[in-house]
């Protein structure tokens, strides 16, 4: 796609400064943008003063408001108000996604029950199981396998090699990164007898006895139920629930490598970061932000708009709003004081000892 500055700006909700009539081909960091020619340039990311240090007489850039393009000799400017929504913005105008020819593929298996939206797009050596919808405009990529009664909407984005598993659903606008598998069985099994693992729940650690155990799978009858505007990471899973589903709201965002277990319920607007793990029927409330690493306790609830550091681990009840980090997990304000008092221990230490020291000495001399 090649826009102008002044479309571009417009599009962008942004002002233009300069020739509004030089044509944009793509977007670059500054140092790696030369001069315009006569068939436009790549603007240049330089959206505050120390990125815009590296550009070049001549070219053009995306500034942060308040800077002086002319002090940098560009020939037009789009200024951001909002520095990376206006980079959202500009990443999707130029965006080419993924190269899935219209139609079908002769390649693809589907089958002869199964629904396909106008406008849809399927790759070579796709999968599509029996009584399977798949929404208008949606594109689906090589290599991926959508199982039985599976419930696509419109426009979504599929990349190559992920697996749907049978009877998920999904709204508009989903995007699932490569190699991710949504609908997978939960890892949920029984013994006879009290396990060794309930067993001390029960107890806080003590064993009365250490028996042989023989596990009984405990089959996954739900489903997975994601939301509209939902995008899921590469190499991401999502398992199906015990009885009922397991879902994920409206606007979240799942990132790489996260695990969400059987009957885990996220709600809307989420940001889930690489390596999250959330374990079996938590409930996650709105707009809630888990950090990378973090990983989430089975059967807890976690309260609307609680964000949670890197690699916090959280075994109990989060009421709505609170910021927390560590492990266990408390309130980062806490957090920060123990990491402090935890600095300070080797000179207590120093100290505990010079008094045992003085004790002795006077015990000695009494």
């Amino acid at each position: 796609m090649v826009l102008t500055m002044g479309e571009l700006a417009r599009a962008l909700d942004a002002q233009c400064w300069g020739d509004q009539s030089i044509r944009v081909t793509g977007a670059a960091e500054p140092a790696a943008v030369g001069p315009v020619d006569a068939d436009g340039g790549t603007l240049a990311m330089a959206m505050a003063p120390k990125y815009a240090e590296a550009l070049k007489p001549g070219s053009i850039a995306i500034l942060a408001e308040g800077m002086d393009p002319e002090a940098y000799g560009l020939k037009a400017a789009i200024f951001a108000p909002r520095p990376r929504l206006v980079m959202a913005g500009l990443t999707r105008a130029f965006d080419r996604g993924p190269d899935i020819a219209p139609g079908i593929h002769p390649t693809a298996v589907i089958d002869p029950t199964a629904t396909i939206g106008d406008g849809a797009a399927i790759a070579p050596f796709v999968v599509i199981g029996a009584h399977v919808r798949i929404g208008q405009g949606a594109r689906i990529g090589a290599h991926v396998s959508i199982g039985r009664g599976a419930r696509i909407g419109d426009q979504a984005l599929i990349h190559p090699g992920v697996r749907i598993g049978h009877d998920v659903t999904a709204g508009d606008r989903l995007i699932v990164q490569p190699g991710a598998s949504i609908g997978g069985d939960g890892f949920s099994f029984v013994t006879p007898e009290e396990s060794g693992i309930e067993e001390i729940r029960r107890t806080l650690g003590a064993r009365a006895a250490v028996n042989q155990q023989h596990w009984t799978r405990i089959h996954s009858l739900g489903a997975v139920e994601l939301g509209h505007d939902v995008e899921i990471g590469a190499n991401a899973t999502i398992d199906r629930g015990t009885i009922r589903s397991t879902r994920v709201g409206d606007g979240t965002k799942i990132d790489n490598l996260v695990m969400l277990g059987h009957n885990v319920v996220v709600g809307r607007d989420c940001l889930l970061c690489s390596q999250v793990g959330v374990a079996g029927s938590s409930v996650i409330g709105d707009r809630v932000v888990l950090a990378g690493q973090v990983g989430v306790n089975d059967n807890i609830q976690i309260g609307d708009d609680v964000i949670a550091g890197g690699a916090a681990k959280i075994f109990t009840r989060v009421p709505a709003g609170r910021v927390i980090l560590g492990n266990p997990a408390v309130k980062m304000e806490t957090q920060l004081e123990i990491q402090k008092a935890m600095r300070r221990l080797p000179r207590f230490a120093q100290q505990l000892s010079k008094l045992q020291e003085t004790v002795t000495r006077l015990l000695e001399k009494g």
